[in-house]
């Protein structure tokens, strides 16, 4: 079997389909949009770029992604599936021709469509859309599939350098950490959170616990930090009903969660010995949470969510 992943892994989460694809004897594919370079050969090229999108729709960077992508699967020629990760990225008119390369074309949407539009891409174009959303599924109708974990279980530590963990962009969601930190304070709980922003300076007003970078943390470094801390802090988007990686990675390194997503409560793995769910409007944290272990999930429960069940249910291995 031929099976193709197209996405754009910034993050470098997907590399981990295609190494269990790889396990299951899959012959398998990355067209990592990330890798895609683009730059103005000239001066006047920008500037013709400019008034090409305006007046002709037509925009010369996508044009050149286009290619990119259509470059690759000439190369490795057809194939069996072709998986399609952040499809938004691509145009309607390229998807209909890169569908012609595989006898099944899917695609994951692993994050909000208010964030990433996609409604003009969800009729006659994949056989299948699996999405992490729970609005979407059911705006929608897509079929139901959360994020992974992609890391081995961890045995639970009795010491650690931090209780509570978190990294994260700096957007909208830094008041309502600065108040959880406000929060912990109060009943003497140490955090490290740090936001990266391309800015050199700290907002005003901001709690003294945040430390600000302005480059990106490499993953092995965040799995480090994590390794080290107690709880983990998640704070999800606006409008966002998913479960972000860093859910997937608490479970697996069987670490508690405070989290502001209320939609974790509809899981199976929800316990609230293990998950504190917060509300934005009426932070309240209560210590007792701090003071109980962390129940293990049972073995199904836990496989459920592993990268290798994932990987089965999408190609249906």
């Amino acid at each position: 079997m031929k099976i193709c992943i197209i996405s754009y892994d910034f993050f470098g989460y997907d590399k981990h389909i295609i190494l269990e694809l790889q396990k299951n004897g899959v012959e398998t594919t990355h067209i990592d949009l990330n890798k895609h370079k683009f730059s103005y050969s000239s001066y006047s090229q920008k500037v013709y770029n400019f008034f090409s999108k305006i007046f002709l729709n037509r925009n010369l960077k996508k044009v050149k992604l286009n290619q990119f992508i259509f470059n690759q699967l000439d190369h490795i020629g057809y194939q069996d599936q072709i998986l399609v990760i952040r499809p938004d990225l691509i145009s309607k008119k390229a998807h209909l021709k890169i569908k012609k390369y595989t006898s099944v074309y899917n695609c994951y949407l692993y994050d909000s469509s208010k964030r990433f539009k996609i409604k003009h891409l969800t009729k006659n174009i994949f056989d299948n859309i699996y999405s992490y959303d729970l609005d979407d599924i059911k705006k929608f109708n897509f079929i139901p599939l959360t994020n992974y974990i992609f890391i081995d279980k961890i045995i639970v530590q009795k010491k650690y350098q931090n209780t509570i963990f978190l990294v994260m962009s700096l957007d909208e969601r830094l008041p309502i950490l600065c108040q959880i930190l406000e929060q912990l304070e109060k009943i003497n709980i140490k955090s490290k959170c740090i936001v990266v922003s391309n800015h050199n300076y700290r907002p005003e007003n901001t709690n003294k616990n945040i430390e600000f970078r302005k480059d990106k943390i490499p993953a092995i470094k965040v799995e480090e930090m994590m390794k080290n801390s107690e709880i983990f802090l998640d704070l999800i988007r606006k409008n966002h009903t998913g479960l972000s990686f860093r859910i997937f990675e608490a479970l697996a390194m069987q670490r508690k969660i405070i989290t502001t997503n209320q939609s974790i409560k509809n899981y199976d793995f929800y316990n609230p010995n293990n998950i504190l769910v917060i509300n934005e409007n009426n932070i309240k944290i209560n210590k007792s949470f701090f003071e109980t272990s962390y129940q293990p999930l049972k073995d199904e429960i836990y496989y459920k969510y592993t990268i290798q069940n994932w990987v089965k249910t999408i190609f249906n291995l």
